[in-house]
């Protein structure tokens, strides 16, 4: 069994190409490459899709909470293959099934963000995701990952 890792945001810039604003994931608490994944998303007031969703009523939107759990499982699938992208090496979010979104996130709350591998085959990843705040949970899906092809 391999020994779970954490990650700072410093770290997580590694594994991810993604970048403010639309970095999603602030650090991971727990990693087990090849098998599961929790992280953290602080959600403050400031986040950009907020005074737009809704005026009156922030609401975290479903496809950004979707987004933070592809980021999520992409992290594991990088650190799983021991790799960091790069132009050469990039997963892509390819599928989702099962989404279901059960609770409002709000600001001020603190996503946990989960994936388990479902399977690995040539390089396309399975993943069942899930978000919580607190021990409530408020989103799901199931979601595949898969290498940049044909460049």
């Amino acid at each position: 069994m391999t020994d779970p890792i954490r990650l700072d945001i410093n770290e997580i810039l590694r594994f991810l190409p993604h970048r403010y604003p639309f970095l999603l994931v602030d650090r991971v608490l727990e990693c087990i490459p090849g098998e599961t994944i929790r992280a953290l998303k602080n959600v403050t007031f400031n986040e950009p899709y907020f005074p737009g969703h809704f005026p009156g009523r922030p609401v975290m939107p479903g496809v950004i909470i979707i987004e933070a759990l592809a980021q999520t499982a992409g992290i594991l699938a990088f650190a799983s293959v021991n790799a960091v992208p790069t132009e050469q090496t990039r997963f892509y979010f390819v599928g989702i099934d099962k989404a279901r979104f059960r609770k409002p996130v709000v600001p001020g709350d603190q996503l946990i963000l989960t994936a388990t591998v479902q399977r690995s085959l040539r390089g396309i990843w399975k993943f069942s995701t899930a978000a919580f705040v607190g021990e409530t949970e408020v989103a799901h899906a199931e979601m595949m990952v898969a290498p940049e092809t044909g460049k």
